[in-house]
């Protein structure tokens, strides 16, 4: 696992079980080989919210529900006196490299933190006791407690997927 990675999940205090895995690029093909339901893999999602990037972490049998998200963000973003978001849509690999630094794409690590970024986290991962999320390498994951996102500072949780 990135030094850098290990380093957030200790300073944090995030309890985490390092799974060694075959090699796989998608949430849904970590679900199959974990042998794991797929509402237990998490796939992280970079997005470009007008000029600002955020990220998003949703159930692998799930897909994104953009307006849904653009909702939940536009709330967030009243909270704290920002102005409302126009247009959201996924950032591309190139702005995923550029602005991610050291991510590997496919391996993004849902801890928004690490880039200064806010993250946002599909409630219904609430209600499990824990779920598996990209630990940065395409070999390996992460088992945590859903509830930890909740100490992080900048992650929000609201509903923002829809059945695939």
């Amino acid at each position: 696992m990135n030094k850098r990675i290990e380093k957030f999940l200790n300073e944090n205090k995030i309890k985490y079980e390092a799974v060694l895995h075959k090699k796989v690029f998608t949430a849904i093909d970590k679900a199959a080989t974990l042998r794991v339901k797929p509402k237990l893999s998490g796939k992280t999602l970079v997005l470009k919210a007008d000029k600002d990037f955020v990220m998003a972490l949703i159930p692998a049998n799930k897909n994104l529900n953009k307006e849904a998200l653009k909702k939940v963000i536009n709330v967030q973003r009243k909270k704290s006196g920002q102005t409302r978001i126009k247009k959201i849509d996924f950032a591309t690999e190139a702005k995923i490299k550029k602005v991610f630094k050291g991510a590997k794409i496919g391996g993004v690590v849902p801890f928004g933190a690490l880039w200064k970024k806010i993250i946002f986290v599909e409630k219904l991962f609430l209600k499990e006791k824990f779920i598996f999320i990209n630990s940065g390498d395409y070999f390996q994951s992460l088992k945590i407690s859903p509830k930890i996102f909740q100490k992080l500072p900048d992650c929000f949780f609201g509903s923002f997927s829809k059945s695939k």
